[in-house]
């Protein structure tokens, strides 16, 4: 069956721990398509659609999008996958989240990226952007040219405030206090794989070579 041959993951990690770079090159390597959830969340809310008017109403008044919305958001775009291979980034976020992932799919593998908290404060406290292009600067291996400048216009530098030291804080706690059932709930079920290094090209090796191993014994049942 060609459907066995499937393969579906989710990729976790705090803001800041490299998801979007480990992503990308997961994709590129294995093929998989990868779907964010936030990608569907804006597409949404942009189009006017039933729910993303509904998640916009919710965002607007401070609140969080509930379980079943956002549930059966992500799981609309999925179905129309049902004979792709996927990566994905962004869901579940709840235990509840991840019950109904799996009701309506099969996921093979959770891979959750452990970068330590002092690491990721590091990494995005030293973060500048030039907010008219988005321009990314980072003060310890991605400097501008002149401190505080940027290279093309030569126009101050901001630090947005996601990335000033006390939010990023507060983000990473409410990432931990979040995700950490969910973790939980993937390990209990024998498909959480862990992965901690402070640097992406020291990770991505072995993220790289478990994959190629998961994905050959998928084959390898299927023959």
């Amino acid at each position: 069956m060609v459907l066995q041959r499937i393969f579906r993951a989710v990729i976790m990690g705090p803001p800041g721990s490299g998801k979007g770079t480990v992503s990308a090159r997961i994709t590129k390597t294995f093929g998989l398509s990868h779907i964010s959830s936030g990608d569907i969340l804006r597409s949404n809310i942009s189009n006017k659609s039933e729910l993303g008017l509904l998640m916009k109403c919710c965002i607007d008044q401070g609140q969080l999008v509930p379980d079943d919305v956002m549930s059966r958001l992500i799981l609309r775009d999925l179905r129309a996958m049902d004979h792709s291979s996927w990566l994905l980034d962004g869901f579940p976020r709840t235990v509840p989240q991840a019950e109904a992932l799996d009701d309506a799919h099969s996921v093979d593998t959770v891979i959750n990226l452990n970068v330590p908290f002092q690491t990721i404060k590091q990494r995005l406290t030293s973060r500048w952007t030039h907010l008219p292009s988005g321009r990314v600067y980072n003060v310890d291996f991605n400097p501008p040219k002149v401190p505080g400048l940027d290279d093309e216009t030569g126009e101050p530098l901001v630090q947005r405030d996601d990335d000033t030291p006390d939010t990023v804080t507060l983000r990473l706690k409410a990432y931990e206090n979040q995700t950490e059932p969910v973790l939980e709930y993937y390990r209990s079920n024998g498909v959480l794989e862990t992965f901690t290094g402070t640097e992406t090209n020291m990770i991505w090796p072995h993220v790289e070579a478990f994959l190629h191993k998961k994905l050959f014994s998928v084959k390898q049942k299927v023959a």
